[in-house]
């Protein structure tokens, strides 16, 4: 069996983690782009959320990451039995996440269905790919939100549509390889073509945003609607 070499060393992220909500059970973060979720097995990764928070909340665990890239809305359990139960329901789909992301170019329709299994291909590493054969099922919503133009530096346009996106399956990198098989990739996207086309290269960051979780509170069984403005 080959082992996968993740030679990836994150910078250091100087942005704090905001809480938005905390109980004796569970947390709710703002991610900020640029941090790892977990710690990676390279020692110049321990920093990441996980290692963080867990100075300031004894025992937490994450119930689900975010990609490195990525910021938003993390939901993370202050015990393993509130773990197990979060869990349970990322598992049996009862979660849902939205996203908020710009996209390169201007979509034709408003909305609209990805239907597109995605695999893991060692020989890709890291990046993932569509693979119907060996792919695991993978299906995302999207909306348009709005259609604009960024003024470029020369003074050219670039358009964008930014877009509420809605995961239905939770694989890897779903979101950006999805958005890059609708040929409107994420800008910002290192992996997925979101920095090739002109005026992209001088993103900032990527542009994918967790903005939004529904879920049901373990202890108290009601129905959470966690919200976080988009930052882009």
């Amino acid at each position: 069996m080959s082992t996968i070499l993740d030679t990836f060393i994150a910078p250091p992220c100087h942005d704090e983690i905001e809480v938005l909500y905390q109980d004796d059970h569970l947390v709710l973060i703002d991610k900020p782009a640029g941090l790892l979720s977990l710690s990676g097995k390279n020692p110049q990764n321990l920093d990441s959320v996980h290692h963080r928070l867990v100075k300031i909340f004894p025992g937490c665990t994450l119930v689900h990451r975010l990609d490195f890239g990525t910021s938003g809305l993390m939901v993370v359990a202050r015990n393993k039995a509130i773990n197990a139960a979060l869990c349970h329901q990322f598992s049996q789909r009862t979660v849902t996440k939205f996203y908020s992301a710009l996209l390169c170019g201007h979509l034709d329709d408003d909305q609209g269905v990805i239907d597109a299994a995605i695999a893991k291909d060692p020989a890709l590493f890291p990046l993932m790919s569509i693979c119907s054969i060996h792919g695991k099922p993978a299906r995302s919503r999207y909306r348009v939100v709005e259609r604009f133009y960024r003024e470029l530096g020369d003074g050219t346009l670039m358009p964008l549509t930014r877009v509420e996106l809605t995961p239905e399956t939770g694989r890897t990198h779903q979101l950006r390889i999805h958005c890059q098989q609708l040929d409107h990739p994420i800008l910002g996207c290192d992996l997925y073509g979101g920095l090739l086309l002109p005026g992209t290269e001088g993103s900032p960051r990527l542009m994918l945003h967790a903005s939004g979780l529904d879920f049901v509170h373990p202890i108290s069984g009601e129905l959470i609607k966690a919200r976080n403005a988009c930052p882009f």
